[in-house]
């Protein structure tokens, strides 16, 4: 999808700041002035309004804060990046993050490209993908315990490192495992980089739509990540025995919730996607060598071919 807008159009930005870190602030003060500059109105979050110190910002608060805006800026990491989607995801609003973190897997831009970026910002010469994201729904004794979403990914693990937890998986309707572990991992594509590749997931492009599950430290003959489809549906029910064991629900690490046993998780695909901005031509292959430091020239580089 390309962005190209008339130029001479009001246009609006809400920019999301990890204002503990001063670089983070600096940088997004400066990229703040180059848009008021070229004819934006520029939102700030009320929380982050005396640190950016930018006097034409209109102050914004609340869920609705990416309401109206054409373009959401996040200066950080993944951290800011999964704050400033939640902001942005109920207004279809394009996410654009400038990586000051350490990996930023999920940001487009790093520091030199501010110039380039601002510049694409204006023009509107940049594309929005459309990322898949996760809708859970947790129940017990037919009651709601909670009901959220992740762009990255939705784990189930134990609260307590006393015992581990005994969960049974089922797929469509149908049981495929149990499992005595530590948790398992429910990840998009996007997310295949994140929690579920530590916990030995494989990495899936973007553009494949589909649901990774994968079991954390299992305790079983059949422990695999699996890959389903984009309309499965996986239900993750904490039994009551061996011995009953709390767990916790977590989506993007940032929304957390309780779950005892007999607690009923269920994921499916999310009813709306989060936009990610792209302002380079870039390959996946590109971003995975360069965030991972993958030595494209091979592991036994200066031995034999």
């Amino acid at each position: 999808m390309n962005a190209d807008v008339d130029a001479d159009s009001k246009r609006a930005a809400l920019l999301v700041t990890h204002i503990q870190r001063q670089r983070s602030a600096d940088l997004a003060r400066t990229v703040a002035a180059d848009l008021v500059a070229a004819g934006f109105t520029v939102h700030v979050l009320a929380a982050e309004m005396a640190a950016l110190e930018v006097p034409e910002a209109v102050a914004v608060d609340g869920p609705a804060a990416a309401e109206g805006v054409d373009i959401v800026l996040s200066f950080g990491g993944d951290g800011t990046f999964l704050r400033a989607a939640e902001l942005a995801r109920p207004y279809g609003a394009p996410l654009l993050g400038i990586n000051l973190g350490k990996v930023g897997f999920l940001a487009e831009a790093e520091i030199d490209d501010l110039d380039q970026v601002v510049a694409d910002i204006v023009a509107g010469t940049y594309t929005v993908d459309e990322r898949m994201t996760l809708d859970v729904v947790a129940e017990r004794d037919g009651q709601l315990i909670a009901r959220s979403w992740a762009l990255n990914e939705i784990t189930v693990e134990r609260g307590a490192r006393v015992r581990m937890l005994e969960l049974r998986v089922d797929v469509d309707g149908r049981p495929l495992s149990r499992y005595g572990c530590d948790g398992v991992v429910c990840a998009t594509p996007t997310g295949s980089t994140a929690y579920a590749f530590s916990a030995g997931g494989p990495v899936v492009w973007p553009q494949v739509e589909a649901i990774l599950l994968v079991p954390i430290s299992a305790h079983a003959l059949f422990s695999r990540a699996l890959v389903t489809a984009p309309t499965s549906t996986i239900t993750i029910t904490i039994t009551m025995d061996p011995s009953p064991v709390s767990a916790l629900l977590s989506c993007d690490g940032r929304r957390v919730f309780d779950a005892l046993p007999g607690t009923t998780v269920t994921v499916r695909r999310g009813t709306w996607p989060v936009r990610v901005v792209r302002v380079r031509p870039q390959t996946f292959t590109e971003r995975l060598v360069a965030k991972f430091a993958l030595p494209v020239d091979g592991w036994r580089r200066g031995g034999q071919p």
